[in-house]
Order: C-alpha cells, then sequence, then structure tokens
C-alpha cells in the first residue's frame, strides 16, 4: 500500500515538473547567434546609411574597393593610380562608408557560416533546415551585393538585397526564439493565430514597398500629410511604377520615368501603412488583453507606434539622413517584434522540452 502511494506521488511530481530549457546544441551555440542577429541589425542599419547618403558606388569593384581588399586609396600614388585604372575620381569619404558596410556584412557571413557548421555537427538531434536556408540567403545576399555595384543601382537589385537583408534578420531572430527559453504552454484561439499570420504578411509586404521606395528615390515627392501633393488622390502612373526590369531613373523603354509613377510609388507604401496599422494593431491589442501575451502585445504596439510616427516624420521634414536611417532600423525592429509574437502565438502549445533527458523516462517529456 505504502509503494503504491509513493508511486502515485511521484507520478503527480512528474506531472507538474517543468523542466528547463535546454538546447541540443549548447548555450554558445545561443549566444553565437544573438551576437549574429545584433549584428545584421547593424548591418541593416549601416546599408541604410550608405544608400542614403548616395554611397552605393563609393567603390566601383567588389569585393574590394579600387583594387585594395583593406582600406581605400588615399594616398597621392594610391589616388592616381585608382582613376587612372577606374576612369573616375575617387571619393574617400563615400569608399569608407560603402567598406565599412561590406566588412560589417562580411563578419556577419563568417559568423552565420559558424553556425551552419555546429548545426550541421549536431544534425542527428536536430535537422538545421533555418541554418542551411540562412546560408542560402546570405550567399545570395553576396552575390546582390556585387550586382548592385555592377548593374549601378538597379532599382530591383537594390530592393532585392534590402530583402535579403531582413530576410537574414528574420532567419537569425527564428533561431534565437527556438534557441530561447520555451514558454509555459498556452492555448491561444484559432483566430488570434491567423491574425499573427496576416501580420506577419502585412509588415513582410511593407518592407518590400519601402524598400521599393527607397530604391527609386520617391520618398521625397510627398511633401505634405496627410494628403500628397495637396490632394487625396493624387496624379499617379501604377504602370511605370511597379515595372521591375528598368533602370534607375528610367521606364523600360529608356524614357525618363515620370513623376506620376514616383508619386504612385510613395502613395502606395502610404496607404499601405495603414493596413499594416489596422491588422498589427489588432493583434497588438488582442495580446494585451491576455496575461502570457502582454510583453509581446506591449513590444509590438511601442514598435509600430514608433516606425509610423518615424514614417510621417520623414515626410513633413523631408528626409532628414538621421531619420531615414531610423525608419530602416525600426522596420527591422518591428519585423522582429511581429516575428516573436507570432511564435509565441504559434508555438505555444507546444511542450516545453522537446529534446530528450537523460535520466527521466520519455513518457514524461512533454507533459504541460
Amino acid at each position: 500500500m505504502k509503494r503504491r502511494a509513493s508511486h502515485t506521488a511521484g507520478l503527480r511530481r512528474a506531472e507538474t515538473w517543468q523542466p528547463e530549457t535546454c538546447s541540443p546544441v549548447g548555450p554558445a551555440y545561443r549566444r553565437l547567434a544573438t551576437i549574429a542577429l545584433l549584428l545584421a541589425l547593424v548591418v541593416v542599419s549601416l546599408g541604410a546609411y550608405v544608400r542614403l547618403s548616395d554611397a552605393g558606388l563609393g567603390c566601383p569593384d567588389w569585393p574590394g574597393c579600387y583594387g585594395k581588399l583593406v582600406g581605400v586609396p588615399e594616398q597621392a600614388h594610391e589616388l592616381a593610380h585608382a582613376e587612372a585604372r577606374f576612369g573616375q575620381s575617387v571619393e574617400a569619404p563615400k569608399a569608407w562608408k560603402e567598406m565599412i558596410h561590406r566588412y560589417a556584412a562580411g563578419t556577419l557571413g563568417l559568423c552565420i557560416l559558424a553556425l551552419t557548421a555546429i548545426a550541421w555537427r549536431h544534425r542527428v538531434r536536430r535537422r538545421p533546415w533555418l541554418e542551411l536556408a540562412l546560408l542560402g540567403v546570405v550567399t545570395g545576399q553576396a552575390l546582390l551585393g556585387m550586382l548592385t555595384v555592377t548593374r549601378l543601382l538597379k532599382p530591383v537589385i537594390v530592393t532585392s538585397h534590402l530583402l535579403g537583408g531582413m530576410s537574414t534578420l528574420a532567419l537569425l531572430a527564428l533561431i534565437v526564439l527556438r534557441e530561447g527559453r520555451s514558454p509555459r504552454p498556452t492555448a491561444f484561439p484559432t483566430g488570434l493565430k491567423v491574425l499573427a499570420i496576416l501580420a506577419t504578411a502585412s509588415v513582410l509586404t511593407q518592407i518590400a514597398l519601402g524598400g521599393w521606395v527607397s530604391s527609386n528615390y520617391a520618398a521625397t515627392i510627398c511633401a505634405d500629410f496627410p494628403t500628397c501633393q495637396g490632394s487625396f488622390r493624387p496624379e499617379t502612373d501604377f504602370h511605370h511604377a511597379f515595372t521591375l526590369d528598368r533602370e534607375l531613373g528610367n521606364t523600360a523603354s529608356g524614357e525618363l520615368l515620370p513623376a506620376a509613377a514616383l508619386t504612385a510609388i510613395h502613395w502606395t507604401h502610404r496607404l499601405f501603412a495603414g493596413v499594416v496599422l489596422g491588422i498589427v494593431g489588432a493583434f497588438s491589442l488582442c495580446l494585451l488583453r491576455r496575461h502570457e501575451g502582454r510583453r509581446h502585445g506591449l513590444a509590438l504596439l511601442a514598435t509600430l507606434a514608433l516606425q509610423i510616427s518615424l514614417g510621417i516624420a520623414n515626410v513633413l521634414l523631408q528626409l532628414p539622413l538621421p531619420l531615414a536611417v531610423a525608419h530602416n532600423t525600426g522596420a527591422a525592429l518591428l519585423l522582429c517584434a511581429v516575428l516573436a509574437a507570432t511564435w509565441k502565438v504559434l508555438n505555444g502549445e507546444k511542450a516545453r522540452h522537446p529534446y530528450a533527458m537523460a535520466g527521466f523516462p520519455r513518457r514524461f517529456q512533454a507533459i504541460r
């Protein structure tokens, strides 16, 4: 009788026991992933700074700068050789901006390579799909970086490069979320899960539209708010605005891109910001109403408010460089916030400890 009571008490303790989260790779992997995530945020901000300060072509070649892998030409003989070889004058400040961005991106690439190698070594315990996807995206980013220089800032290539940077950031954020402490299992309604997916999709779409605005230099075509050029229905040309295969400032036929096309690009981004505000705002408020989602709701609402405010300020102040860079960084922060909230909602009902634990019966490893 005593043995049965002891056995029942042991089962009861097992059912209420909550194990500590332990990555199958190890804590060093999580620290490296966190460092890579922060570095990716820096690289995204530096990329925006280089693009918005017109330094994207500060170096006419790739991966070096005027033939130099370390530094840029500054001495008289280096300047003379670079100008004779490339047929253009060297602007050292712009070249340094571009090279600092490349050095940061190269460091991030090495971190991602290390993450992939570590994950591949532990592939028996967990398949490294996220890491392999991340390595593929970074490889594509290097190619797009080269094309950005050699194709002279073609809008579709610049926008793809920006989206590649955001994709890198998103994948790293997912890796960090996966390696983090598992939340207490919580059942979220299906409607909230659908809203989470819609919120993530709307933020990604708005980032793509923002990249198209930036790569076409259409941010200052509307200098008033909430109207554009004094009207809620400005003259627009959507056909030329969203033709992808064209050069910067030109139509597909080589003619000068009309101002109405730039207006259409800007106005579409601004109108879709209202869609993002409605969907992400509703998602944030739904999370705030639930105790287990309040922290994510506050973070999401704060980053959304910051991003909307920066967008309006950029319009009214005609795109000052610090605010423009902050708007790009805000987009990256909003993406991370919506991914974290979506991860919380979609993974709320999973077991706290999906990995095998030595010395503990397997049938108790998924107990909530």
